[in-house]
């Protein structure tokens, strides 16, 4: 999958963003997190940080997100002014979470080899459901999706910011 975020100044007109440092990560097909998940406390990955180009935009290759027991599929992220901020792992000026639309879930776990645990999961759990989805700030971070489970997906989102 690929993921591609378009940062924008909502204090200027929709205005791009250039130069900001975007922080992204998320769970395992399994529902695990590098750095995080105890089996997995002391390795690095499905994590990275990208600068806005003139228009923005980074862009992220990874994998669709497993779902996990409790949780709407989602990916991480953070915004930071700058990559030395960033690198500090503090002042960042947002934190959010792209939801990954219903359809495109459905494809990948029904098809995917490895996402078993997240039919399940999956099936449990709704967006208003979610514990950070169900204050209705699904419509700002749902992602568009667009592909197939065969092909690979591309996922957008444009984020906006006051700066």
């Amino acid at each position: 999958m690929t993921v591609k975020l378009k940062l924008v100044n909502t204090a200027s007109s929709c205005a791009s963003l250039a130069g900001y440092a975007i922080y992204l990560w998320h769970c395992t097909l399994d529902g695990n997190y590098s750095l995080y998940s105890s089996s997995i406390v002391n390795q690095n990955y499905l994590r990275g940080v990208q600068v806005t180009d003139s228009n923005g935009e980074v862009t992220f290759t990874t994998i669709f997100p497993g779902c996990y027991s409790g949780r709407w599929p989602h990916i991480h992220f953070e915004v930071y002014p700058s990559l030395a901020v960033a690198t500090s792992g503090s002042n960042d000026v947002k934190t959010s979470q792209l939801a990954m639309p219903a359809t495109a879930c459905n494809q990948v776990y029904g098809v995917v080899s490895g996402y078993s645990a997240s039919v399940a999961n999956f099936a449990a759990t709704t967006l208003a459901l979610d514990n950070v989805f169900s204050d209705d700030s699904a419509a700002s971070q749902l992602a568009t999706v667009t592909g197939d489970a065969t092909n690979g997906f591309a996922a957008t989102l444009t984020v906006g910011i006051s700066a």
